[in-house]
């Protein structure tokens, strides 16, 4: 289980503090999807840092229960549009790399995902077009052997047919014991794929629902998000009015 206890966030500057994480709370258990949302600026990002330790914060998160550290990290892989692979390496150079210091990494997976996507294994990534690198992204985080996925923004600059094709493959090969935690705006699309929905609003956890739930209720995630953000249907009208007005 990935437990989150009161975790907060400062981001120090010349103007002082910014409060990007104020006391968040929560847990993952093994094997759930859960999807990450919220407005830009809410703390999806880092969130996602900050559990894996590429920022410091106060509070404590937990990998059953234990702090993560040198010997657990290998258990959480990171896929990014920001991007964390070598550009001048080949795909084939970058699966030996994972090989030789991931002892669970998923060859058969790397293969079928690579061959799925239409990668070429011999081209260096650098030269792969952007959404390229981010289906490059997504698949080394996949097949790293991890058992929590975290996931920032993972399709951006991928087409709408990528993305769906992605999903459905994504369900048809992930283990019982796999975990994904899945930032994203594209709450619609995914809302068939998560099994739970947490959302961030100004650094707070605002909402955390089960599509389940939601489902019993005759709402949609999209719905549960927009009603708990506060969003207003009219705002469009309104803006088109003002803008008309002469």
């Amino acid at each position: 289980m990935l437990e989150v206890r009161s975790l907060k966030k400062v981001y120090h500057g010349r103007m002082g503090g910014i409060e990007a994480l104020r006391g968040v709370e929560f847990r993952v258990g093994q094997g759930e999807i859960v999807g990450l949302f919220g407005e830009n600026g809410a703390g999806k990002t880092t969130l996602l840092k900050c559990i894996l330790g590429l920022l410091s914060y106060e509070g404590e998160i937990l990998l059953d229960g234990e702090k993560i550290h040198r010997g657990n990290i290998g258990r959480l892989s990171f896929a990014t549009c920001e991007h964390s692979f070598f550009p001048n390496l080949t795909p084939i150079s970058h699966r030996d790399f994972y090989q030789m210091h991931f002892g669970c990494f998923r060859d058969k997976r790397f293969k079928a995902l690579m061959d799925f996507f239409e990668l070429s294994m011999k081209t260096a990534v650098k030269n792969f077009s952007v959404g390229q690198q981010n289906q490059f992204e997504v698949i080394m985080a996949l097949c790293q052997g991890a058992d929590y996925i975290l996931m920032d923004e993972p399709f951006v600059s991928n087409d709408l047919f990528n993305r769906e094709d992605f999903y459905k493959v994504l369900l048809g090969i992930l283990e019982p014991e796999e975990t994904v935690f899945l930032s994203t705006h594209l709450i619609g699309e995914v809302e068939r794929f998560v099994g739970r929905g947490i959302l961030l609003q100004k650094g707070r956890i605002a909402g955390d629902i089960t599509t389940l739930e939601l489902e019993e209720q005759g709402r949609t995630l999209t719905d549960y998000v927009k009603e708990v953000c506060g969003y207003r249907p009219d705002r469009v009208n309104r803006a088109l009015e003002e803008l008309t007005q002469r």
